[in-house]
């Protein structure tokens, strides 16, 4: 069978790692295990999976951490696995750079629908357009970085998400909902203050640096990325 990608499933549950894993090779991943955040840690440190699926309650500390931890240091999806089920939870999980969320217990196709879809965003982005340029800023998809006029603007995993997806959508009015689930994969419905927040956040940064466009709130509607109207 076809190699479809590499897996590293931080478990500490030894019944349900075993049963994860076995999921996952039957469904074609080659699959790399750890009890704990150390051996996580090693792992890394020695191959660059294209998804990792991270309990949140390990012996030697929190995935949310691991997960911020962790993430300047390498592109992988994130899906949390966990039975951490409170809003306020999924939401730290989601804002600190996890990519999708299952709530325990879950089917084993829920967690192999999710990397699934994991890695068809990581083949599309592989054969899709890399460099993107409006005006005065430039979008590096492959290295996840934004310049205007080459200062760096430094974005945060998902605000540059953000952007990607505003760029790839120029002059079109984008609703929460939309944006919301191709950042987050969550529902606007709960989350929709987080969503303002980033909006804000990335309009301050686009502004800092006199970037030629800029994300203006269309009423009752949602958001347009557009060339910036001079007050």
């Amino acid at each position: 069978m076809e190699n479809k990608g590499t897996v590293l499933l931080v478990e500490d549950n030894i019944g349900l790692n075993d049963a994860n894993t076995q999921a996952l090779k039957l469904r074609g991943y080659a699959v790399l295990t750890a009890e704990n955040l150390a051996e996580a840690r090693k792992k890394l440190a020695q191959e660059s999976p294209d998804v990792i699926l991270l309990d949140v309650m390990l012996p030697d500390g929190s995935g949310f951490d691991f997960c911020e931890e962790i993430r300047g240091k390498t592109k992988a999806y994130v899906i949390f696995l966990t039975a951490r089920a409170a809003h306020k939870d999924m939401v730290r999980g989601m804002t600190g750079g996890g990519d999708a969320y299952i709530t325990k217990p879950f089917h084993p196709e829920e967690m192999l629908v999710k990397v699934d879809a994991a890695m068809r965003r990581k083949d599309i982005e592989k054969a899709a357009v890399k460099i993107i340029k409006l005006g005065n800023l430039t979008l590096d998809i492959i290295a996840g970085l934004a310049y205007v006029d080459g200062v760096d603007l430094l974005l945060t995993k998902k605000e540059f998400s953000l952007l990607l997806v505003f760029a790839q959508n120029e002059g079109v009015t984008l609703n929460a909902e939309y944006l919301f689930n191709e950042v987050w994969n969550l529902s606007t419905l709960v989350y929709d203050k987080t969503l303002r927040k980033h909006i804000s956040t990335l309009r301050n940064k686009l502004a800092a640096v006199n970037c030629n466009y800029d994300v203006a709130a269309v009423y009752g509607k949602g958001y347009r990325f557009d060339l910036r109207v001079e007050s």
